[in-house]
């Protein structure tokens, strides 16, 4: 966005990038309130094409001047607002505009702020266009992805939500293949990536990966949600996993019929994509020892699937030194996340986000069910992992890779239906159909 001045008019150009063209909105400018400030130090840009910037706008009273309004400057009077915008995708539509759909977003559901006589709070941490973090301590968040995704369902799975846990408000989606032939189907938890920050179980990009899964690997899937940060830092989302698959146990008997009639509880495997892989990591642990076992009473965890998963640590690996700014996931919004989902004060090397940190628990000892893990020749997060898998099989654990050449972070997600997804559909059947045995 850029603003100008004339004649005591302010006018806002807000250019759409998706859209590749800018639409000026002249706005009766009130001198007392309508200052524009650069935010958190960025600089205003002369071109906003070339190189998006942050501002803060703050507006008493903002009404078209000779047409018609749009939502975007119907600015209610003695109202101040933060206006941000971040570049969060080139694969949107001109429908669904991100920057129409954040604008009004703020415009409609923003809290009033305080005059320019008072500190403003400002933007301080932002994800991916849906999570704002500002300087008092408060957070906005979009309930949809800052990207669009039209989700494909071509009814050959039928899906349906349920609460798993009531404390918390949180649910989960169920998938099952329509035609089932009277046989029951192995149960494949997905969690959701994020960098336990963002994501939904209801997002497109989960729901049509989700689809996929159930329509190809023949299976019932779970796709739960967790508390996110950092108004819930970790160990939140770990708990909230745990609290999933025991939810599932406690179906076994006398449960669901529409998940009981489907679901084979003695054949279940737990896969998660990036934060959801790490929420993997530690149910593998928590779950992988005699009494662990017994928790889970009648469902039987036969593996565990690692997809490019969340891994930290204060000294930086190849892949995260040498990430290029432009990667899906580069250095600052990795370190973000982690500075917004981790306990205050900890560093990288905490045992939720360090496997093998100073304080992480020993893994000799855990009855690893078969793990396989799954990494991108591109992904910031390969070395990490292929690392950990590395170690786990030094252990003697029942580890395997599958190496994506070529492949960025999350590129499942991104396009469920690239080759190279077709490829990983295949490694999960075949991991599921030997139930969890490697060839």
């Amino acid at each position: 966005m850029y603003f100008s001045q004339k004649n005591k008019i302010l006018h806002m150009y807000a250019y759409d990038p998706f859209m590749h063209a800018a639409f000026p909105q002249p706005m009766v400018k009130q001198q007392r309130f309508c200052t524009l400030v650069p935010a958190a130090g960025r600089r205003a840009s002369p071109h906003p094409a070339t190189a998006p910037c942050r501002f803060r706008l703050m507006v008493a009273s903002a009404r078209p001047r000779g047409q018609t309004p749009t939502r975007a400057c119907r600015t209610p009077p003695s109202r101040v607002y933060i206006i941000a915008w971040h570049l969060v995708s080139w694969r949107a539509t001109p429908q669904q505009s991100p920057t129409a759909q954040f604008v009004d977003t703020l415009v409609q559901g923003a809290p009033a702020m305080a005059s320019e006589d008072s500190a403003a709070p400002v933007v301080v941490d932002e994800c991916r266009g849906v999570l704002f973090v500002y300087s008092d301590g408060s957070v906005v968040r979009r309930a949809g992805p800052g990207f669009a995704t039209p989700v494909q369902d071509d009814g050959t799975v039928e899906w349906k939500d349920a609460e798993f846990d009531a404390a918390h408000g949180l649910g989960l989606r169920l998938y099952r293949p329509r035609e089932r032939k009277n046989q029951l189907l192995p149960v494949f938890f997905y969690y959701h990536g994020g960098g336990f920050c963002i994501g939904s179980r209801t997002w497109p990009n989960c729901q049509n990966y989700c689809l996929r899964l159930a329509a190809e690997l023949g299976a019932v899937v779970v796709a739960p949600d967790y508390r996110l940060g950092p108004e819930h830092r970790l160990p939140a989302a770990i708990d909230d996993a745990a609290t999933a698959l025991l939810w599932l146990a406690s179906q076994a008997v006398g449960g669901d019929p529409w998940l009981t009639e489907a679901a084979d509880f003695t054949r279940v495997f737990v896969s998660g994509d990036s934060a959801g892989g790490t929420i993997v990591h530690h149910l593998s642990v928590r779950f992988g020892s005699a009494a662990g076992r017994a928790e889970l009473g009648a469902a039987s965890v036969k593996g565990y699937v690692q997809l490019m998963p969340f891994f930290g640590g204060t000294e930086r690996t190849r892949s995260e030194a040498e990430c290029p700014d432009d990667a899906f996931l580069n250095r600052p919004l990795n370190d973000r996340y982690w500075r917004l989902s981790l306990p205050l004060g900890a560093t990288v090397d905490h045992s939720v986000s360090n496997p093998f940190g100073p304080d992480s628990p020993a893994l000799e000892a855990v009855e690893f069910a078969p793990t396989l893990v799954v990494v991108g020749g591109r992904d910031i997060l390969h070395d990490r992992a292929v690392d950990y898998a590395a170690r786990l099989s030094a252990m003697g654990k029942p580890v395997e890779v599958k190496d994506f050449e070529g492949q960025q972070h999350g590129f499942f997600t991104i396009d469920p239906w690239s080759d190279a997804s077709a490829v990983l559909m295949r490694a999960l059947k075949r991991f599921i159909d030997t139930d969890g045995r490697f060839d």
